[in-house]
C-alpha cells in the first residue's frame, strides 16, 4: 500500500472514530447517565449500539495506529508512537466490558457503577493516547500548527488523567480540565484527519 493510500486509510478511520465515539458518549451514555433504570430497561437497544460503536473505536484505533506507523515508519519515534496508541486501544477493550453489565443491573447505583468503572479505565488509557499525540505531532513536523495542537492535546490527556488520581477536589475544577483537553485535542486531531485525506502522503507533504 503506497503511502497516499495509508494517509487515505488513517483519515477515514479518523472520522469513523469521530462519529462512532461521539453516538456512543453523547447519545448512549449521557442517556444513562440521565435516567439510568430506564435507559437499560426501555431503550435498551441503545445501550447496546452505543457498545458496540465504542467497540468500533478500538477497532479503528489500531487501524489508525497501524496505517500512521508504516507512513512515517522512516521516523525513528514511529514505533513508540504506534505502542502507546495501541495500549490506550487495548485498555479501552477492557474498559468497554463493564458497559454490558449495566444492563444486567436493576438499580440507578449499580449501572452507574459500571459506567463508572468504564470510565476509570478508559481515563488510564487516555494517558498513553496524550504520549501518543505528543510523539505524534514531533513525528508530523508539519503543517506546524497541527503538530504544535497534538503535542498539547497530549500533554493535557496525561494531564488530566493525573489531575483525577491526585486531586482531591478533582469535580471542582473537572470543567476547566476539560476544556483544556477537548480545545487542542478537536482542533488537532480533527485537522490531522482532513489533512490526511487532502494532503498526507504525498510528496510535497
Amino acid at each position: 500500500m503506497n503511502h497516499r493510500a495509508l494517509s487515505i486509510t488513517a483519515g477515514i478511520s479518523y472520522w469513523i472514530i469521530f462519529f462512532a465515539a461521539i453516538f456512543a458518549n453523547f447519545m448512549m451514555l449521557e442517556r444513562i447517565k440521565a435516567d439510568p433504570v430506564d435507559a437499560v430497561t426501555q431503550e435498551h437497544m441503545l445501550v447496546r449500539a452505543g457498545i458496540l460503536a465504542f467497540m468500533v473505536t478500538v477497532v479503528f484505533d489500531v487501524v489508525v495506529a497501524w496505517a500512521l506507523y508504516v507512513l512515517f515508519k522512516d521516523h525513528p519515534l514511529s514505533m513508540p508512537s504506534m505502542l502507546f496508541r495501541m495500549m490506550h486501544a487495548a485498555i479501552m477493550g477492557v474498559a468497554v466490558f463493564a458497559l454490558p453489565f449495566a444492563l444486567k443491573e436493576t438499580t440507578a447505583e449499580a449501572i452507574l457503577h459500571q459506567v463508572e468503572v468504564f470510565n476509570t479505565i478508559w481515563l488510564i488509557g487516555l494517558f498513553f493516547f496524550g504520549f501518543h499525540l505528543i510523539l505524534l505531532g514531533r513525528i508530523l513536523g508539519r503543517p506546524r500548527l497541527i503538530a504544535i495542537f497534538l503535542v498539547i492535546a497530549g500533554i493535557m490527556y496525561a494531564v488530566d488523567t493525573c489531575a483525577h488520581f491526585l486531586l482531591p477536589n478533582y469535580d471542582d475544577h473537572a470543567d476547566i480540565f476539560l476544556m483544556l483537553v477537548a480545545i487542542p485535542s478537536i482542533f488537532g486531531e480533527m485537522a490531522l484527519a482532513v489533512w490526511l485525506l487532502m494532503r498526507g502522503g504525498k510528496a510535497s507533504a
